[in-house]
């Protein structure tokens, strides 16, 4: 299965550390990755493989979200499909 992680907030040193750290641990591939800062803020969007990973995707959704709490940003995880649906124009 795969996922689209937004990442968003004040720009810091770490912040792609600590969200490329979560997914090695679980076993979440990266298939593509796009970042960007516009005056000083940090926005950042992934394509995940979630294929290899054991835990429910509603605790990733979870984790992922503490993750970012704990450094100040807003990390979100949404199916695949479901971002493709709620983006079409």
């Amino acid at each position: 299965m795969k996922g689209i992680i937004t990442v968003l907030g004040k720009d810091r040193v770490g912040i792609m550390a600590a969200v490329c750290n979560y997914l090695a641990k679980e076993g979440i591939n990266i298939l593509d990755i796009s970042q960007t800062i516009v005056s000083g803020y940090f926005n950042m969007m992934m394509v995940v493989d979630l294929t290899t990973c054991t835990h429910k995707f509603e605790d990733v959704v979870d984790e992922l979200k503490k993750c970012g709490e704990e450094i100040g940003v807003d990390v979100r995880l949404q199916r695949e499909d479901i971002f493709n649906s709620m983006h079409r124009i």
